[in-house]
């Protein structure tokens, strides 16, 4: 099939979080089962990748936009995913003409984004048999294409159902949405909320989140973040797959930034870069002392609320060191940063986004922390896992799906079930009691590095769905 995707974030083109890893490796691993793959993305300022100017089929249209009253002019950008998928990049300057990927103005950029798609299809002749729209920023795709009278079957993928597009009553006039917002809504369907994904979800054929746990929680009140009941609306052409990462990006055998490199039968080597993990943390180098991991967006979904609670019993009931990279909320930045000069010896943050660092904390650290609130899918456990480091999470959403509790036979990792901090500190605790069983936790170690999360699975579940969303559109 020739399959489109719609993002804001691919990586490595343009990078903030998992999304960029996810859309990226989905799309190869697609490609490599034999699709035919291509993407629309913005052009922002930081794409620096070399690019060729393009024109459609006709070069007098492609060039304007009208949006909100007036004509915007747009121009059209080519270059290549990792040398082998075709990226077209939407370039408009007031929108797309900054650094940052996310920037003030988010609607009003992403609105416009969303309403160059049927021209860009058009104009560029592409012809794809499956659109698959990705996340809240290119929700009103689908929207747009019945809009243009362009049938083609569209798939809308839920990455993270908190961050919605959500607008008040002043843009949902001056925006122009007011006119079309109930249009190809079905006459039985909830009323969609003002908010960029709901209409994703009333009108692709075909709705998906990133794991089969997570599909099940959104349901509820509890985590479907008020969507929930647009989503039981749409139970029926509503699924959960979970992501997987790039077993060729993520390979501690190979991986550049490591400072030794190891596989799952030289796993004795992984310990340089705990040594020099340390070394880079300020903290006490020593092979026997666990080090706990955490490669984290600094915000409440995360868990970092949780963390804080536990700082002082990590440090008194434990030997353990714990070392974190990440960005988020200044508050938590401050408060990290003042455990940190507080527990020297025990706890390092890093305030930053340092892809380089990361991968060293991912090779070094012997447990990765993920205590999550919710959490619709995460790939930080499934790099980990990948590096030898094992997994302490919270049951919920994608974690629940790829990590299960040593204690249950079989399992990969230490699990805690409410969102407290004892029963976090008793499954830190019990991590750090394995750790000291050596055999037993380089058997563990080896385990989980010969787990298959790559994409080969979930890419054929997301073959069957886009043959469904054909189905159903020809119906």
């Amino acid at each position: 099939m020739r399959i489109l995707f719609i993002a804001s974030e691919a990586f490595p083109l343009a990078k903030v979080g998992g999304l960029a890893d996810v859309t990226s490796s989905l799309a190869t691993a697609l490609q490599d089962i034999g699709h035919e793959l291509c993407f629309i993305l913005p052009k922002y300022r930081s794409i620096k990748t070399s690019v060729q100017d393009i024109q459609g089929k006709n070069p007098d249209k492609v060039g304007t936009v009208s949006f909100m009253g007036y004509s915007e002019p747009v121009t059209l950008k080519k270059t290549m995913l990792k040398g082998k998928i075709p990226v077209y990049l939407v370039e408009n300057q007031r929108y797309f003409g900054v650094e940052e990927i996310y920037a003030q103005g988010e609607l009003e950029r992403f609105l416009f984004f969303s309403l160059s798609i049927p021209d860009v299809i058009s104009q560029l002749e592409l012809r794809p048999d499956i659109v698959h729209c990705h996340d809240w920023h290119t929700a009103l795709v689908p929207l747009r294409l019945k809009k243009a009278e362009i049938t083609l079957p569209s798939i809308f993928t839920i990455h993270n159902l908190a961050y919605q597009g959500p607008f008040d009553q002043q843009f949902f006039q001056r925006s122009g949405l007011s006119s079309v917002w109930q249009e190809y809504i079905p006459t039985d369907a909830p009323r969609p909320s003002l908010n960029f994904m709901s209409q994703g979800i009333l009108l692709a054929d075909i709705v998906t989140t990133v794991s089969p746990t997570y599909a099940s929680e959104i349901l509820t009140p509890q985590y479907g973040e008020g969507l929930e009941q647009l989503l039981n609306y749409r139970r029926n052409e509503f699924y959960g797959i979970v992501n997987g990462i790039d077993y060729d990006e993520y390979n501690p055998a190979t991986d550049p930034y490591l400072e030794r490199n190891y596989d799952s039968n030289t796993i004795e080597r992984k310990v340089e870069n705990k040594l020099a993990l340390q070394r880079k943390s300020g903290l006490p180098q020593s092979s026997d002392i666990p080090l706990f991991g955490m490669v984290s967006r600094l915000d409440e979904q995360k868990g970092i609320d949780l963390l804080l609670q536990a700082i002082d019993p990590f440090i008194t009931e434990t030997r353990a060191q714990l070392v974190i990279l990440g960005e988020g909320r200044d508050h938590y930045h401050k408060l990290l940063t003042e455990a940190a000069l507080k527990y020297p010896d025990r706890f390092s943050v890093f305030i930053a986004y340092d892809e380089r660092f990361a991968r060293l904390i991912y090779g070094g650290c012997d447990i990765f922390l993920m205590p999550s609130h919710f959490e619709p899918c995460g790939l930080g456990q499934l790099i980990a896992m990948r590096y030898g480091a094992i997994p302490v999470v919270r049951n919920t959403g994608g974690l629940a799906d790829t990590v299960k509790d040593v204690a249950e036979g079989n399992g990969n990792g230490f699990v805690f079930q409410n969102y407290n901090a004892l029963e976090m500190m008793e499954a830190i605790k019990r991590a750090e009691t394995s750790f000291y069983h050596g055999a037993e936790w380089q058997n563990l170690m080896s385990y989980n590095m010969n787990l298959d999360f790559s994409w080969k699975t979930s890419a054929r579940k997301y073959e069957e769905v886009y043959l469904r969303a054909r189905n159903l559109s020809q119906t």
